[in-house]
């Protein structure tokens, strides 16, 4: 097994599911320049997350269709001269 390949500076970190708002500390390395204070009184860097085990279909068994910021829009947008020049080349 190689060595020093892992992070050292793991700590508490929130992660914040901003669907509905659920919160959970659990260790980490991953950098934050938001902080967020808990119900100990603490403060704990935060990290935002879309979907979490919290709002997941397969977790909640709901189907919940998540479309955040028009994902699909902004992939037609930048792949539109790709696929109208595919389009053209076909006829």
């Amino acid at each position: 097994m190689r060595k020093d390949i892992h992070p050292k500076n793991y700590r508490l970190v929130a992660f914040k599911d901003m669907s509905n708002e659920t919160v959970f500390l659990t260790k980490s390395a991953a950098q934050s320049k938001e902080t967020i204070k808990m119900e100990d009184g603490q403060e704990y860097p935060l990290i935002k997350l879309e979907i979490s085990n919290t709002s997941h279909p397969f977790y909640t068994g709901k189907m919940k269709l998540v479309d955040t910021a028009g994902r699909v829009d902004k992939f037609m947008n930048r792949y539109k001269t790709h696929y109208n020049k595919k389009k053209e080349s076909d006829q």
